[in-house]
């Protein structure tokens, strides 16, 4: 197969798609709109999932499972919720299979279920059907649990871990004394989510609300982390949802109150997904493939040998050097010796370029008679000869200015594709040719949202925490505004 990626200004969908499957992170399944996560792939999301699992325990929180199937009159008792999935559920209608009169394999028409079971969109109801008898005093809260699972969404047009009708994710669910002390859950991880993706994933995000028509379905508010890709376009990264009471109204979870009384539990939601991997392909990769933040690299460091027939005499001395190194890097730091004697030098450096190991070390015969080893860095793509005796050090330090240099690259990005803009015209000009963010102000009204989607086919991101206020009109109607919002195009 053909390792050649596409190039961003040619064709930026079909260079994503490259990068995913020839990088090999995943590929379709023989299931429409599914995919398969290869071990290259998991490895990057395993690495997510154990520095984000980490920090929902740190704050308190723990990790359960709960029912892939959820019955269908479970969904119907929030009607918003049920409003928002009912198109992309997939509904199971018979618990068994037969042989016809031919042979073939058929469903059973004596095994229809007497209430259909909906595959998981999304567990509030299951779970919120469970607290319910979790929870009868104020001594059981709060409920401060997270699940680790796979969910369906039947979406029609897909992509590789943007879009997928199966996906894998982690969904928080909590349950609260207070009003306050939900919304400062739900704000607490909002910021964690946004902490990751910076520091982890060096991806900039703004943290902010969304509109009342981008909420989430049965939410009182959702708090979102935005990230701007390289085509200009943004993508939600992850969700945080102050669900107010409305889940504990629907399946009456109530509490004894420390005065006697009861009340209905506060909640929220919150998660982010497989989704992310398409984030970090969509925010630091190149024409070249994928560049994979040190943090987050299955692979840091790629030993490559420099042999041949003629000097595998020198093998035990190189194999002795990159223990050596190797040893000096700590256990922490995960390295690959690649010395397949199978496949050339020069095909291995475009392998691992295209993977995205952050650090390649080239070594020859040569070099080790010069006590040197050659180090090239993905980002940048530059190679620097360093003695053997420095390569520890150096090795370590770069690591850490790799992950630095693609977080500044990404807000450099951001900085340059974030413009305000005043008018209508102004507005329609910078969407479809600039991209980015807009910055501008709106008259907070779902008509004038709805109007703006239609004719630029930009949505209104967030509206930024801590935005400042700010007296204008409304860059499409003229009504008065008091703060800017954030508009792009989106995925």
């Amino acid at each position: 197969m053909s390792k050649v990626i596409t190039s961003r200004s040619e064709d930026y969908s079909k260079w994503y798609n490259d990068i995913v499957t020839k990088a090999e992170l995943a590929e379709h399944s023989a299931v429409r709109g599914c995919m398969v996560i290869k071990p290259y792939g998991f490895g990057i999301w395993e690495n997510m999932k154990s520095v984000l699992d980490k920090r929902f325990k740190d704050t308190g929180h723990v990790n359960a499972a709960f029912p892939l199937l959820i019955p269908k009159s479970f969904l119907s008792k929030e009607a918003a919720h049920v409003e928002g999935f009912a198109k992309e559920c997939a509904v199971v209608t018979h618990y068994r299979l037969k042989n016809d009169t031919d042979g073939k394999i058929i469903v059973d028409p004596e095994a229809k279920l007497e209430e259909e079971l909906i595959i998981r969109p999304t567990s509030e109801t299951i779970i919120w059907n469970t607290y319910k008898d979790w929870i009868q005093s104020y001594r059981d809260l709060p409920i401060l649990i997270n699940q680790w699972a796979n969910v369906v969404r039947w979406e029609m047009r897909t992509r590789l871990f943007l879009r997928t009708a199966e996906f894998f994710w982690q969904e928080g669910h909590t349950a609260h004394e207070t009003s306050g002390e939900a919304v400062e859950e739900a704000e607490r991880m909002l910021n964690v989510y946004a902490d990751f993706m910076e520091n982890y994933m060096a991806i900039p995000v703004v943290r902010g609300v969304k509109s009342a028509s981008e909420r989430f379905a049965g939410a009182v508010n959702t708090y979102t982390t935005e990230g701007l890709m390289q085509d200009g376009k943004a993508l939600q990264m992850g969700t945080s949802h102050f669900l107010g009471q409305n889940f504990a109204k629907a399946f009456d979870c109530q509490y004894q109150t420390r005065e006697g009384g009861l009340e209905h539990v506060w909640a929220t939601s919150w998660g982010v997904s497989t989704r992310l991997m398409g984030a970090l392909v969509m925010a630091h990769s190149d024409d070249q493939g994928l560049v994979v933040p040190p943090k987050l690299a299955p692979i840091h460091v790629v030993f490559v040998p420099i042999l041949n027939k003629k000097n595998m005499d020198r093998k035990p001395d190189m194999d002795a050097l990159v223990q050596k190194i190797s040893d000096g890097l700590g256990e922490d730091c995960r390295v690959k010796y690649d010395d397949d004697d199978q496949k050339r030098p020069g095909f291995k450096f475009a392998e691992y370029e295209l993977r995205g190991v952050p650090v390649r070390v080239a070594l020859g015969p040569r070099d080790l008679d010069n006590g040197v080893v050659e180090i090239a860095r993905r980002d940048t793509g530059e190679k620097v000869s360093i003695p053997i005796d420095n390569a520890v050090d150096y090795i370590k330090n770069l690591l850490v200015e790799i992950q630095e240099n693609l977080y500044n690259k990404a807000a450099a990005y951001r900085t340059e594709h974030t413009t305000k803009v005043d008018d209508f015209d102004t507005f329609k000009d910078v969407i479809e040719n600039k991209g980015g963010f807009v910055s501008a102000h709106w008259d907070g009204t779902d008509e004038t949202e709805a109007k703006i989607k239609e004719l630029t086919k930009a949505t209104i991101r967030c509206i930024p925490l801590n935005n400042e206020q700010e007296e204008g009109k409304c860059v499409y109607s003229g009504n008065p505004s008091k703060e800017r919002v954030l508009f792009a195009k989106a995925y």
